[in-house]
């Protein structure tokens, strides 16, 4: 049986955190950015269970719909100068608590995802400590 991880995440930009109490996937709390489309503006909670695509929505967003994801504390933009591997979409970047960055697609229905180390030794052993590896 795969061991689930938990991530806990924050801005990149203004090291607060990402995580909503409020709304729960399993009994766990979810990552919360605000998001903008051509069309309208609203909220996106993702599950923080690293390999799961739950993910809850205030508005309504095509399939295949590149959305732009902002820190709902500063308004910054978490949009990295990377593209998907898969759909060559903007890539979305969240600072890990434990170490690591996670980067995810910005595309509906896009489920690629990576965590990335900067400073690998000591990032990875902060990461492994933290969730038991």
């Amino acid at each position: 049986m795969e061991k689930e991880v938990s991530l806990s995440v924050k801005c990149p930009m203004c090291d607060s955190s990402l995580m909503e109490n409020h709304v729960l996937f399993g009994n766990k709390p979810t990552v919360k950015v605000n998001i903008e489309t051509e069309h309208d503006r609203g909220v996106l909670w993702l599950s923080c269970i690293y390999g799961s695509s739950e993910k809850k929505l205030s508005i309504e967003i095509a399939d295949g719909e590149i959305v732009d994801m902002y820190c709902p504390h500063c308004n910054k933009e978490l949009a990295i100068e990377d593209n998907c591997h898969e759909c060559n979409a903007p890539l979305v970047a969240f600072v890990i608590k434990a170490g690591g960055v996670v980067r995810i697609c910005s595309r509906k229905g896009c489920d690629s995802h990576h965590i990335v180390f900067k400073e690998v030794s000591a990032e990875m052993s902060k990461f492994y400590y933290e969730y038991g590896f």
